[in-house]
């Protein structure tokens, strides 16, 4: 394997090549967090913003980059998704637990997304995000989240597969012995 090339350096990402593959990474993030939160009445916080790349409005988990701040460059990664929560959504976890860490599209970034689930979340603060994020919160009760997902989708919601992800990851981490 041949070292790797710089081909762009922008603000935010790089556009690296190694052996004729192109991918980006993050120059000032070490890494993401994507949290699945719940509240004490089995409700699902989603949040909702438009994103530039897609141009379109997106429903996701609460998530956001590790280290691209000086302030919490040295920051865990639990703490991170935990402050992630707070200021997105204004929910605070009564419990974060690790679900899984996985490449987020291995074939075009060296980006690793690490997921939590957040449960017993309790609303302490405003939320909406930071720096100009424009972030609607959606409290959805579990036993209608897919009715919810397919309704933002005929509206042209997207729906984000981290969604997906982190359900799949939150059976394997309730069957004992699997995962």
């Amino acid at each position: 394997m041949s070292g790797i090339t710089s081909l762009h350096e922008g603000r935010y990402l790089s556009l690296r090549e190694i052996d004729d593959w192109e991918f980006v990474v993050r120059p000032n993030a070490t890494g993401v967090v994507g949290i699945f939160a719940t509240t004490k009445e089995q409700e699902v916080i989603l949040v909702e913003q438009y994103r530039r790349p897609v141009q379109a409005r997106v429903m996701e988990i609460c998530a956001g980059l590790m280290g691209d701040e000086e302030e919490f460059a040295s920051e865990s990664i639990i703490d991170c998704a935990a402050r992630e929560l707070i200021e997105e959504t204004g929910y605070t976890a009564g419990k974060m637990s690790h679900l899984l860490s996985s490449p987020t599209s291995a074939g075009m970034s060296d980006e690793m997304t690490h997921f939590f689930l957040a449960e017993d979340c309790v609303k302490t603060a405003k939320g909406g995000g930071v720096g100009g994020e424009d972030i609607s919160t959606h409290l959805v009760p579990q036993a209608e989240l897919g009715k919810f997902l397919a309704e933002a989708a005929k509206r042209g919601v997207l729906v984000d597969f981290k969604i997906h992800a982190c359900l799949g990851g939150i059976e394997l981490l309730r069957k004992p012995g699997q995962g």
